[in-house]
């Protein structure tokens, strides 16, 4: 007799993994200012995760060069929404009809894509040839190479100094909306014979080559897709903070999203959130810890950077017991997300009696007298 599970249970899912998160988002956006950047950052990192992963664990590849692609996508997004005014200021060197052109945000983030991945496209006909981790010191070159253009081309970048000013168009709502749509497109991406054919190459590239897939168009494709939504999160995450500089665009930002993938787990969409709720909630728990605190009557002196150490201790360890991520190469939550059944579930009479068989306690085993 199979034992019901309530992962099983589409009224379960649709409950703990749609309804509750959406609550507690709305909630968190009403709080105010500080709640809401936080919920929108999270946003973004899945986002940026879920992007990395579909070249870090579904094609075989690693990449580390994620921040390039994210300043290319900021910097695109500010010629294309900051005022004419602001850009004559801060950016004199832009063609005439650039500085005149302004349009809203969800146009603009498809440009911004575009942009990255043409760059990606540049970039990997040649470094995506590399493997292991040739091409990962190969993509950190790329981040090197962007933070150059951008720290010397004053005219057109305002140089180290940044771009200030930046619409706060990215709201939480605009978000989400993007990050779901974009989730969604990922997921028929790695659902797709495209996708079995990453995976495949993945697992034994030699193997998918003599099946007739063709490593090279299948490497830059997806290296362009990836680029393409990191794009896309660089401008959401300019527009939340306003303000965009090369520093912000560096070796840090690049490590932290491999954080995240490598926490949630590397061949799951699903495990882009689970790495970026602990990257972006957990630290900010930590906080408090830095200025010092007192336990049990001890007053401790203020801990600085003890969230960071925390951080890497809890990422060696993930590395070490559980490799593949918390979350593994499951799908549990776009699955759920991205089902009719888990929505239908709710006017199904059959739903209701599986989950009191699944909450139903299991009666214990008789032990056999000998």
């Amino acid at each position: 007799m199979n034992t019901l599970r309530l992962r099983d249970c589409g009224l379960f899912r649709l409950v703990a993994l749609v309804i509750v998160p959406i609550i507690i988002v709305v909630v968190a956006c009403n709080q105010g200012t500080y709640y809401s950047a936080i919920v929108s950052t999270f946003a973004i990192n899945v986002l940026l995760a879920a992007s990395l992963n579909l070249v870090n664990g579904f094609s075989g590849m690693f990449s580390m060069g994620h921040a390039a692609f994210m300043a290319v996508g900021a910097y695109i997004s500010a010629f294309l929404t900051l005022t004419p005014t602001q850009k004559e200021n801060m950016m004199p060197d832009l063609p005439q009809w650039l500085t005149n052109l302004q349009m809203p945000l969800l146009p603009a983030l498809i440009f911004c894509g575009i942009a990255a991945a043409i760059v990606a496209l540049i970039i990997g006909v040649p470094v995506l040839r590399f493997k292991g981790h040739y091409l990962s010191v190969a993509t950190l070159g790329l981040i090197v190479i962007v933070r150059a253009v951008l720290d010397n081309s004053d005219g057109f970048t305002n140089g180290p100094r940044g771009v200030t000013g930046l619409p706060a168009l990215a709201t939480p709502p605009v978000i989400f909306l993007v990050l779901i749509i974009s989730l969604f497109v990922m997921f028929r991406i790695i659902r797709s014979q495209y996708g079995r054919g990453l995976i495949a190459m993945r697992d034994d590239d030699v193997a998918a080559q003599s099946l007739g897939i063709n490593l090279v168009s299948k490497k830059i494709s997806i290296f362009c897709i990836s680029a393409f939504f990191a794009g896309v999160a660089g401008a959401l995450w300019g527009h939340v903070q306003t303000v965009i500089s090369g520093q912000f665009f560096y070796f840090t930002m690049s490590f932290k999203v491999v954080q995240i993938s490598i926490i949630g787990g590397m061949a799951s969409l699903s495990g882009a959130a689970i790495g970026a709720l602990f990257m972006t909630f957990v630290p900010e728990l930590l906080a408090p810890l830095e200025s010092g605190f007192t336990i049990f009557g001890v007053t401790l002196p203020s801990l600085y950077g003890i969230s960071n150490i925390i951080m890497a201790v809890f990422l060696i360890l993930v590395i070490i017991f559980r490799r593949q991520g918390l979350l593994g190469s499951s799908e549990l939550l776009l699955e759920s997300w991205f089902s009719k059944e888990t929505y239908t579930s709710l006017f199904k009479k059959s739903e209701y009696k599986k989950l009191l068989g699944a909450l139903k306690p299991k009666p214990r085993k008789a032990k056999s007298k000998k």
